[in-house]
C-alpha cells in the first residue's frame, strides 16, 4: 500500500510531496490533552525512548523547556505511527519507515537544530531521508550505550556524595560546559550562558545533579539527565582530574547506582566509542553493553562543514 501524507494547517512545515495511494499519514503537533496516549506509544520500548519520555513527564507535551514541539504520525484511522521531537534535538520513535520519512520531512524545515539522535539503525535510515534537504552534519559521533541492572556490592562507600545545592551552581556549570565542548565542539557557556546556566540551575532544583565536593572544590560529578518511573540516564560523570586513578570515581558511581536502582528498573548511561579508558571504568562499576548510538551534530546555516576522518564515510 502506498501512502499519501497529509499536514494540518496548524503545522509551520509544508515541504511534503504526496504520493497518490489509498492509504494515508496525518502530521500534527502533539498538545497537553494527548500526554496519556504518547506515554502509552512509548512505554514499550522504555530504555530507548527514556529521552522523549523523560521530557514529557517533566515539562509536558508543551513547553519551551522542550526545546522543541512534538509531533504524532497518525493512520488514517487515528492510531499512533510515531512521535517525533523536532527542535534543539531531533529524536524519532516510530513503528514503520513511512512514518520516519514523515517525520524527516517535517525537520527538513527546521533549521535551527543542533543534532539528531538515537539508535544506529535509526539515525542511518532518517539520516538518508532528511539529509537531501536539511542542515549540513558538523560533526558525528558514534557512542556505546550501556546499562546497569543490578548495584554493584562495594565495601567502599562515598560519604561525600550528595545532591547538588543551588550554591554548587558556580563549580557545576564550567564542569558542565568543557564536557559539552569537548563532545560536541561547541561551548554553551559563549553561544547560550543564559540558557545553559538556568538549565544546571533548574537540573539542580529538580534533584538531578549528584557532586562530591570537598573544601569548596568539585570531586565528583553526575547528572540524571532523563528520569521515568522505569529508568534514569545519566550523563555528564566526571571526576576532578588530579584525583582520578584514586578510586573516587568507581566509589561515587557505585554509590550512586545503588542510589537511584532502589527505586528504577535500570540506569542508562552513553560512552564515546573511541574512550576505551571511559568503558573500562563503566564496565568495572556494574555496566554491560547493550547497543550503538549516533549522534549527527548539524552544522549552523553558512558556516562550513567539518567531519572527523573515517567516521563520515562509515556513516553514508
Amino acid at each position: 500500500m502506498s501512502y499519501a501524507i497529509q499536514v494540518e494547517a496548524s503545522v509551520p512545515h509544508t515541504a511534503f510531496q504526496p504520493s497518490a495511494g489509498e492509504g494515508a499519514l496525518c502530521i500534527h503537533p502533539l498538545t497537553g490533552e494527548s500526554e496519556r496516549e504518547a506515554l502509552a506509544f512509548l512505554a514499550p520500548r522504555s530504555i530507548p525512548t527514556v529521552f522523549m519520555t523523560g521530557l514529557i513527564y517533566d515539562n509536558g507535551l508543551e513547553s519551551p523547556l522542550n526545546r522543541g514541539a512534538f509531533y504524532a504520525c497518525r493512520q488514517r484511522g487515528g492510531d499512533l505511527e510515531g512521535i517525533a521531537l523536532v527542535g534543539h534535538a531531533m529524536l524519532v520513535e516510530t513503528r514503520s519507515g513511512i512514518a520516519l520519512e514523515a517525520f524527516a520531512q517535517v525537520a527538513q524545515g527546521y533549521r535551527s537544530a543542533h543534532m539528531i539522535f538515537g539508535e544506529q539503525e535509526t539515525v542511518d535510515q532518517f539520516w538518508r531521508l532528511y539529509s537531501a534537504n536539511g542542515q549540513a552534519p558538523r560533526l558525528i559521533c558514534r557512542e556505546l550505550w550501556f546499562e546497569q541492572r543490578l548495584p554493584v556490592k562495594t565495601s567502599a562507600v562515598a560519604p561525600g556524595l550528595r545532591l547538588a545545592r543551588l550554591d554548587d551552581l558556580a563549580l557545576v556549570v564550567p564542569v558542565q560546559a568543557d564536557m559539552a565542548d569537548a563532545e560536541s565542539g561547541v561551548n554553551p557557556l559563549e553561544v547560550d550562558p543564559v540558557g545553559f546556566r538556568s538549565r544546571c540551575a533548574r537540573r539542580i532544583e529538580q534533584g538531578r545533579v549528584w557532586v562530591w565536593v570537598e573544601g569548596g572544590r568539585l570531586i565528583f560529578k553526575a547528572d540524571v539527565m532523563a528520569d521515568t518511573p522505569e529508568v534514569s540516564y545519566l550523563e555528564g560523570v566526571w571526576v576532578a582530574p588530579e584525583e582520578r586513578g584514586q578510586g573516587y570515581g568507581l566509589r561515587c558511581l557505585s554509590q550512586l547506582g545503588q542510589n537511584l536502582l532502589e527505586s528504577k528498573r535500570s540506569i542508562c548511561l552513553l560512552v564515546n566509542e573511541q574512550d576505551r579508558r571511559a568503558q573500562a571504568f563503566f564496565r568495572r562499576a556494574g555496566y554491560q553493553l547493550r547497543g550503538c548510538y549516533d549522534t549527527i551534530y548539524l552544522q549552523a546555516l553558512g558556516a562550513p562543514a567539518s567531519l572527523p576522518a573515517g567516521l563520515a564515510e562509515e556513516m553514508f
